[in-house]
């Protein structure tokens, strides 16, 4: 990626590097989502001393604040977005 400011528009990021870079924050989002709903019909068909065991680890925590990052991160990429539609109509 170009780290110097474009001089036709003064962005730092040009128009290619910015789809290129979008498809693989959607394509890791995909797989994140993937994982989630793995993750809940995992959860459907463990007993409920295995869930409560699992809830209660390191891992299960670690997992929760990804959760809350992620929703912090969607909002970073509807800003993005924006940015590159703007890019796209120049």
């Amino acid at each position: 990626m170009n780290a110097e400011p474009n001089n036709e528009n003064n962005s730092d990021i040009d128009l290619p590097n910015a789809k290129l870079a979008y498809t693989i924050i959607q394509s890791l989002l995909k797989s994140n989502e993937a994982l989630a709903d793995l993750l809940v019909v995992m959860a459907h068909v463990l007993d409920e001393d295995v869930v409560k065991a699992l809830t209660n680890t390191n891992e299960w925590e670690k997992y929760l604040e990804s959760k809350r990052e992620l929703e912090n991160t969607k909002i970073q990429i509807e800003k993005f977005t924006d940015e590159l539609k703007k890019l796209e109509s120049k």
